[in-house]
């Protein structure tokens, strides 16, 4: 079981008495240790300076009554008790420096210490800066009795009014997601603001959409992170691209498996749900997972239960989904490649990240992040010479920059100018190199290679049915439709010799009928 932790103030006025007789009255913070009902493993007790002797007393009390309560003396100074900016600031420090262990349950007592005390110890509460549960506690006919006490756990979503004060807060938390870098697009800080909302007050599952490099992997980690902070995630943050899952490999390695399911596995393995478990679980590429992997997520996310390989016990995990995807889900829906009651339940809270191109007030602050960065990374402080920095923001904003990688072409290209800086300063000369060398990326994409091609069409297994001959002819052929303009125009080419022998000259027919042999429709694989 978990052990209890109280920590309240003392009370200057209701704790007072240190005379034999003040076992006759009722002392607030003495009369928790009393209760039958309640085991207090600790008590930290908040006390100020001139009251340090009323605290020994109490303490000594406390543990006279309840030898297995371990009583912690914390002293802060109020300059004025009822100053309530000092007081807020003074509680608000202690809880942020105070080590709380996830292991532990928490109640947080505000019988004791002044109304603006009471009401600053709530709002840290209520924004989960004291992760726990109101105490309070009262007095009964008999002064001498322990008194009653009553556990309020607070519905955070009742009290949206109260947290809205908390602007500055909310600021600070949307600059963390964003990684420090005062961005300007407004839409995009719009976005990042609801995010913020949405990530603390729910652990329903959350799915980033955006191109390649959009950044969904780093903010995912951020989200994480804000949600440990405020105490509302417990477990550990663990991420994978579920494009490097295929066959047996992705059941294993998201559900776990058991010694001998299959060739290869000499012992057990939990999973990755398993070690998710009270943390929190990044898929990203999500699009990727076969069907039956799909079907598993979606009964570990309604029933937090699912099946191991080779097992006949179920495993339980508790865990927050966030997905990642670059691709249309609904049109994966339509081709049968993704099932639509886990697109329904993945599709509660949906946020689309911007490409760079979408953002280009954005570039600048970001070129000085990743020149920060890479500061930190090495140890050497890179700068631009005033001619070079404007050199390569006019290239930046303009048409010709495409950022088909986004941010991580961005990163990649400031990596290279600060490698290449002599004495520390990034020079015209190297800028021109950089943007000769993004220039050429982006007007000659690497090809998609004849295996991915397949890949992109067939799962691995229809792929394993087919013989070589055919998976080599079927590569070909795919590599023809995919920089082909049209069926017909595929057609032509993949038919140019035998046109003149046929009877009938169709050769969009004779593609259709091939390509659905395999089960493969035009739409699937056509060029945009």
């Amino acid at each position: 079981m978990s052990k209890t932790v109280v920590l309240g103030l003392l009370g200057t006025t209701l704790d007072l008495g240190k005379h034999s007789d003040r076992w006759q009255n009722w002392r607030p913070s003495v009369s928790i240790c009393r209760q039958p009902d309640l085991i207090v493993h600790r008590f930290e007790l908040v006390h100020g300076l001139r009251d340090t002797s009323l605290a020994e007393v109490i303490r000594r009390d406390m543990q006279s009554v309840s030898p297995e309560t371990e009583v912690r003396l914390h002293r802060i100074e109020f300059a004025d008790p009822w100053d309530f900016e000092q007081v807020y600031e003074s509680l608000f420090s202690f809880a942020r420096e105070y080590d709380f262990d996830d292991s532990e349950d928490y109640l947080i007592h505000i019988t004791t210490g002044t109304h603006v005390a009471q009401i600053c110890l709530f709002l840290l509460t209520e924004s989960r800066w004291l992760p726990g549960r109101l105490l309070q506690c009262s007095p009964e006919r008999d002064r001498g009795a322990p008194g009653t006490i009553k556990v309020i756990d607070l519905d955070l979503s009742r009290y949206d009014g109260i947290a809205s004060r908390f602007q500055q807060e909310q600021r600070e938390a949307a600059s963390f997601l964003k990684g420090g870098i005062e961005t300007r697009n407004v839409a995009f800080n719009r976005l990042i603001d609801r995010i913020e909302q949405v990530a603390i007050a729910t652990r329903d599952p959350l799915l980033l959409m955006g191109p390649t490099g959009a950044g969904k992997s780093r903010l995912a980690r951020r989200i994480f992170e804000l949600k440990k902070s405020r105490h509302t995630v417990k477990g550990d943050f663990v991420d994978v691209n579920c494009a490097t899952l295929r066959g047996d490999g992705a059941m294993s390695t998201l559900f776990g498996h058991t010694k001998g399911a299959f060739t290869g596995a000499l012992k057990d393995r939990p999973g990755l749900l398993r070690t998710a478990d009270g943390g929190m679980l990044f898929l990203d590429e999500i699009g990727e997972l076969g069907l039956d992997e799909q079907a598993m997520l979606l009964r570990a996310l309604e029933e937090k239960k699912f099946l191991p390989m080779g097992s006949d016990r179920e495993s339980g995990s508790d865990f927050q989904l966030i997905a990642g995807t670059n691709c249309d889900l609904l049109t994966a829906v339509r081709r049968g490649k993704f099932r639509e009651d886990l697109l329904a339940r993945i599709n509660l809270w949906t946020f689309s990240l911007p490409g760079l191109r979408s953002r280009p007030e954005d570039i600048e602050p970001n070129l000085q992040f990743e020149l920060d960065r890479y500061a930190q990374q090495t140890g050497n402080h890179i700068t631009f010479s005033k001619e070079a920095r404007k050199k390569f923001m006019d290239f930046a904003l303009s048409p010709a920059a495409e950022w088909k990688g986004n941010f991580r072409d961005l990163n990649a290209a400031v990596i290279r100018m600060a490698t290449l800086s002599m004495g520390g300063r990034i020079s015209v000369e190297t800028v021109e190199e950089e943007v000769d060398r993004l220039s050429a990326l982006w007007a000659n994409p690497l090809p998609m290679s004849k295996e991915e091609a397949v890949l992109k069409v067939l799962d691995e297994e229809k792929i394993s049915t087919l013989d070589l001959f055919d998976r080599a002819q079927l590569n070909h052929v795919l590599e023809v439709c995919q920089r082909s303009r049209s069926l017909s125009d595929a057609g032509r080419t993949l038919f140019s010799a035998s046109r003149g022998r046929k009877t009938s000259t169709n050769d969009a027919d004779r593609l259709r009928k091939y390509l659905h042999r395999f089960g493969i429709e035009w739409a699937q694989i056509a060029s945009p």
